[in-house]
């Protein structure tokens, strides 16, 4: 029989806090008992919400304002003494940059791998050793339909998702000896500022997933013991007619 793992007292850290499907999986891990570190770059908009789940979920909530596009800001992240140990590392940052190869500069690409790929592997890279001494831990990527295709206008975002899937898929070849679970999550387009973006491209925003209930399938699906793994999860919408 698969068995549900107690969240209460873990400590989250997750990316892309502020707003999107980060700001909903802030408030899932929340409500399932998790202290919550809240990172991104918005202080206003990471506060706002760091005094909603301290209202409704107690717990030892905090909040970190870092750029994950520097490497620099990242590992003075790390470094800070006061830093807990982390139990569940949820990389939901993304940006999703839309141009043409012949007009997409090198800042632009290079900010994209930053923040989709390079910040997850630094994250990664640190909090792991954590978990690997506690033998327990769970690492959650999320990447894009975009990871498993190709797109038009969008070969930096394509590229980055791919590339933070095939460090998923040998992630949890490597980690899962320590019952680390390393999950690749891979929505489909989400009602977000983002999917609003994707819009432009010709899709339907109306019927996109809602960031809450991508959030609560997300943490459903993490919180699970015992020998049944979801390695990936690709996510999109059913219409039945």
């Amino acid at each position: 029989m698969m068995s549900q793992g107690n969240f209460k007292g873990k400590y989250a850290l997750i990316t892309g806090a502020s707003s999107g499907l980060g700001k909903a999986l802030v408030v899932e891990y929340a409500r399932r008992g998790c202290n919550i570190i809240l990172v991104g770059r918005d202080a206003a908009k990471l506060s706002s919400l760091k005094d909603k789940i301290d209202s409704t979920h107690s717990g030892d909530h905090s909040m970190q304002i870092c750029d994950l596009s520097s490497t620099d800001d990242i590992a003075n992240m790390l470094l800070d003494s006061n830093f807990p140990n982390v139990d569940i590392l949820v990389n939901a940052a993304g940006v999703f940059p839309i141009n043409k190869i012949t007009d997409m500069s090198m800042e632009e690409y290079e900010q994209c791998i930053g923040i989709n790929v390079t910040a997850p592997f630094m994250l990664i890279k640190e909090l792991s050793r954590n978990m690997i001494d506690k033998s327990w831990g769970r690492i959650i990527n999320i990447a894009s339909s975009s990871a498993y295709a190709g797109g038009a206008t969008t070969s930096a975002y394509c590229a980055s998702k791919h590339a933070l899937l095939g460090l998923s898929r040998s992630l949890h070849k490597e980690l899962k000896e320590h019952n680390i679970r390393v999950i690749c999550v891979s929505p489909g387009s989400i009602k977000t500022e983002m999917g609003r973006k994707v819009e432009k491209l010709g899709q339907d925003f109306d019927t996109f997933m809602e960031p809450e209930e991508v959030a609560e399938y997300v943490v459903f699906n993490s919180s699970f013991d015992g020998n049944l793994v979801s390695e990936e999860l690709r996510l999109n919408r059913m219409f039945v007619q």
